[in-house]
């Protein structure tokens, strides 16, 4: 029945507008004949696409559970309490909400509820593994608030600096003390953090938004176990959930959040996002999901250890989560912006990525960001890992006489066809 609905809605789109259909069936193609590197990037559990072009789509929802602005509401009340309670007992909260629209809304609502304009924020450095919603000078949080940022040691393989950490607390007195990345190839310790916040008296805040699956099965390290206040997550990336966010906290914060988001920053949420929402929590739950997870660590380990017997420069010397950064400038005479276009040539999709201290601009970077979700996804092991690799370094070297560039083209191809694209 589904899939009839399905292929009716299909046929409707191409009857109506080719040219959007036509860009559907191709990024269909590109999806399944290429090899999805973007670490930030995955595919949705087939039921997140089912509930995200539902009927669910349709209602209006402002307010929370028992408390809306409209009628109709016992169904939307259901799942949003089934997505709240689920994702509480997954990461161990007192209080989640689960109407953010995306990862920057999630962490405004959270400046907007408790900071005032020119407050002070401590977070981490861009070059060296932040965010741009970290306070970026180019965002409209950092022209906000004072974010002041810590670095990470490069000689010492990229450990945060816990001595600037301190100093810069002690010395800029922050409201919130803010940790997380984007880019950074190590687990944290959380525990550091909380023990340097509450000497100074600021709120600890944890944006876990490229590791939140990890997190939730317990492979890497959870910020609520060392008494965060408050940890942010998206939903897609590492958990195949639908593109929104989540934000979890103690209970004596809940009022406050709620109210930021909505009426604060929000109006009525996605409730179809809010159901996938919760279908995605139950199924991060189960022994399936974690298994996953496992293996996604695992590749991203087998890929960084061949990338180095490769020649590769790594920054922090590999990876312990899911990602890892090459500086393409030391390893290739590349940058990072040549060395995306010519991988994305072949049909391995990456993305450009400063490196600490970058020298140059973001959109001319020294180096490339990967990961191993979306290939873990598909059913790659560690055995596909070490031909990434092969590949990655013939063609970033340039080794035309490896082979003819067709032939290795259609290899990576027909190599990435025998996989099985989740919910496609």
């Amino acid at each position: 029945m589904l899939d009839s609905v399905l292929e009716k809605n299909r046929s409707y789109l191409q009857n109506t507008d080719s040219e959007v259909y036509d860009a559907l069936i191709g990024e269909e193609k590109r999806q399944k004949n290429g090899i999805e590197l973007i670490p930030s990037e995955n595919f949705a559990f087939p039921e997140v696409l089912a509930l995200l072009g539902s009927a669910f789509t349709n209602k209006y929802s402002e307010g929370y559970p028992g408390r809306r602005y409209y009628g109709g509401q016992q169904f939307t009340d259901l799942i949003e309490e089934l997505a709240r309670e689920r994702a509480k007992k997954i990461f161990r909260a007192e209080h989640a909400n689960v109407q953010p629209l995306s990862g920057s809304p999630m962490n405004q609502a959270i400046y907007h509820a408790y900071l005032k304009p020119g407050d002070t924020v401590l977070g981490m450095e861009l070059s060296h593994g932040g965010h741009l919603t970290h306070g970026a000078p180019v965002s409209h949080m950092g022209k906000i608030y004072n974010f002041i940022r810590y670095k990470t040691v490069i000689k010492k393989g990229g450990i945060i600096d816990w001595d600037e950490v301190e100093d810069l607390a002690y010395k800029h007195k922050p409201k919130i003390l803010l940790c997380g990345h984007s880019s950074y190839p190590k687990d944290l310790n959380y525990k550091k953090f909380k023990e340097i916040a509450d000497k100074i008296g600021a709120l600890t805040m944890a944006d876990v938004s490229h590791i939140g699956g990890w997190i939730a099965t317990n492979h890497l390290n959870n910020p609520l176990d060392a008494d965060f206040d408050f940890m942010t997550t998206t939903t897609h990336k590492s958990m195949r959930g639908p593109r929104g966010g989540l934000i979890l906290s103690k209970k004596e914060h809940s009022k406050k959040i709620d109210s930021s988001i909505f009426p604060g920053l929000q109006g009525g949420p996605h409730m179809n996002q809010v159901a996938a929402t919760a279908v995605t929590m139950k199924k991060i739950a189960t022994d399936e999901f974690k298994n996953y997870a496992f293996d996604v660590l695992n590749n991203a380990k087998k890929l960084a250890k061949e990338l180095l017997n490769e020649g590769f420069d790594l920054v922090t010397g590999g990876t312990e989560n899911h990602l890892i950064v090459i500086n393409t400038v030391n390893s290739v005479g590349l940058d990072g912006k040549i060395a995306e276009q010519m991988l994305d040539d072949f049909g391995i999709t990456t993305n450009k990525q400063v490196v600490p201290d970058d020298p140059n601009p973001p959109l001319r970077p020294s180096g490339i960001r990967i990961g191993t979700p979306a290939v873990t996804t598909r059913g790659m092991g560690e055995k596909d890992m070490e031909k990434i690799a092969k590949w990655i370094s013939v063609i970033l070297k340039g080794k035309e006489n490896f082979r003819s560039l067709s032939d290795l083209n259609n290899e990576i191809e027909n190599f990435s066809k025998e996989f099985n694209l989740p919910g496609i």
